[in-house]
């Protein structure tokens, strides 16, 4: 299963034309899957600007950006299908024009619908382009195909892109305008097609496997009930939840899609999520934490805009510069998970402890802290900790789930329900429910701060109603955020105390990735039910691909 070690120096990428320095071809891939990373359709740290120029609703740019996290999500099960059957010169090529074209959708489009669609599209070939510059220098980051290692460098960029892409975005948007960014992404993209054209040679280690035994229908189901919910977490505020038709009809959607996808599983051979993957007690397990971590600080999305922007007055460039600090909690928790996750091998619970625990400690810190004169300088230790238990957790549960005992196609599979755990549902139910309960503990705590504050309290008698009003308004906040924080606090103390109560430690990360050849092997065998299908065209497709081999 494993790979024998290839010094840095000696690694080589075949598909790259030999002129190319060899120590070169790496670091080609590295700046390709950043490039990937920065498109991925609307760019919501310039949802702002968006919403002016552009007559949408903010819910209408985040419905956009989750669009795109959903259609990246789905790719996850196909994407091995994807690496066996095009070239890696074709993927790069086919990735490269497919999101030029999105860009330049979004770019002109106010179309609602449209937008969403041209998102989701993006998404799905974001992770297309990813995976295939990923996975060509997968032995050039870990020689032993250590998945533990693997997880530290995929988190590194994935969670690492995502603060400078807001970053950029928001620089760009200040300095231009909104649109420029999507003209920087178009002129990137334009670069990684003429690389590819250039450098990249069609190249197969390989014969090619069709992508036969798809199904393309569960995928658009999944895609579907994963819309509905995020649809019905960003409007359920603006419709009134429940009491709109439209949350209404959504929900029902949502039941049928999830219906018939349950039914679909128990009569299809090859569903696109099988029921052994939702079955498997790691894939819970993992699931409920991913939940549960992203609750935990989904106080980012709820609070800290409102708090930075409406309490201590931060303009967007000063509100964006705090990714930094985020970033830096990015970049110390990957390399302290390959230090000690991935080398010294410490267990599951210590690793799955230690991100709770750094949750913790920056709802503390917000709780105890938190006040209308807080300093900039202040916000590093609570961002840093939010960093550092967001990738901590994330690579303790991937790696967990390689090591699930599931075969190899299932696993894809199991990489598409986590993404919908951590970058879909966690990030969308988290601020839904939050966003709630902050908004009836402000009524609550402003009719309490009120009561006191009457015409006839000779210390503010001579302050007129508006400021009053907006103080009283301003007070409730901060009070409201406390509580809040407070409540998020005891949770996660009490998870970090289940944790060290009940969980083992005598697990430990010890996932392989296996041989590409060992891989098309087993995806080979799940299909060949395809040779005994009675339609001409797909069996004589399948004889001239095995004929190759």
């Amino acid at each position: 299963m494993g790979a024998p070690l290839i010094p840095k120096g000696m690694f080589d990428i075949p598909d790259v034309r030999g002129f190319v320095p060899r120590r070169l071809k790496p670091w080609i891939f590295i700046a390709f899957v950043l490039i990937f990373q920065l498109s991925g359709g609307v760019y919501l740290a310039a949802a702002t600007n968006m919403v002016g120029s552009t007559a949408l609703m903010h819910e209408d740019i985040m419905m956009a950006g989750y669009a795109s996290l959903v259609g990246m999500s789905l790719n996850f099960a196909v994407m091995f299908r994807l690496k066996f059957r095009f070239s890696l010169r074709t993927s790069l090529k086919t990735c490269s024009i497919a999101l030029i074209i999105c860009n330049l959708i979004c770019l002109h489009t106010t179309n609602v619908p449209l937008l969403v669609a041209t998102c989701f599209v993006a998404g799905w070939f974001r992770m297309w382009g990813t995976f295939a510059c990923n996975t060509t220098i997968q032995l050039w980051i870990t020689p032993k195909r250590d998945m533990a290692e693997w997880f530290c460098f995929i988190y590194l960029i994935v969670q690492g892109s995502m603060q400078l892409d807001g970053i950029v975005a928001v620089y760009t948007t200040f300095w231009t305008s909104w649109r420029y960014m999507h003209w920087l992404v178009i002129g990137l993209l334009s670069c990684i097609f003429l690389l590819t054209t250039l450098l990249i040679r069609h190249h197969r280690s390989m014969p090619k496997l069709p992508l036969f035994g798809i199904d393309w229908l569960g995928s658009a189901l999944w895609g579907g009930v994963m819309l509905c919910i995020v649809f019905i977490c960003l409007y359920g505020d603006h419709y009134d939840w429940w009491y709109s038709v439209h949350i209404r009809t959504a929900t029902l959607f949502a039941i049928i899609g999830i219906a018939i996808n349950v039914w679909r599983m128990k009569l299809l051979r090859h569903p696109y999520i099988a029921p052994i993957v939702w079955k498997n007690r790691i894939i819970i397990k993992t699931t409920i934490l991913y939940l549960l971590i992203d609750f935990l600080v989904s106080t980012e999305h709820v609070f800290e805009h409102a708090f930075s922007e409406a309490i201590l007055g931060y303009d967007s460039l000063n509100a964006i510069s705090l990714n930094w600090f985020t970033f830096a909690g990015v970049i110390f928790s990957c390399a302290f998970c390959y230090i000690f996750f991935a080398k010294r091998r410490w267990s599951y619970r210590r690793m799955t402890v230690m991100g709770f625990t750094f949750a913790a400690i920056y709802l503390a810190y917000f709780y105890f802290f938190i006040d209308y004169n807080l300093s900039k300088e202040m916000l590093i230790i609570p961002l840093f900790c939010r960093g550092v238990a967001v990738v901590t957790c994330s690579i303790c549960f991937l790696t967990a789930i390689s090591q699930a005992g599931l075969p190899f196609p299932n696993f894809a599979q199991a990489l598409t329900i986590n993404g919908f755990a951590s970058a879909v549902l966690g990030s969308t139910i988290g601020p839904a429910v939050l966003g709630e309960i902050f908004e009836h503990t402000i009524a609550k705590n402003a009719m309490l701060i009120g009561s006191k504050m009457t015409a006839v309290n000779p210390d503010i008698a001579h302050i007129g109603i508006g400021q009053l009003y907006g103080m009283v308004q301003q007070h409730a906040m901060i009070v409201s955020m406390k509580e809040v924080f407070g409540w998020l606090l005891m949770i996660a103390i009490i998870m970090v105390v289940m944790l060290l109560a009940v969980a083992t430690d005598t697990i430990r990360p010890s996932a392989i990735h296996p041989k590409w050849s060992t891989i098309r092997k087993g995806f080979k065998n799940s299909l060949k039910i395809y040779r005994r299908l009675p339609i001409p065209f797909v069996h004589k497709r399948w004889e001239a691909t095995q004929g190759d081999e």
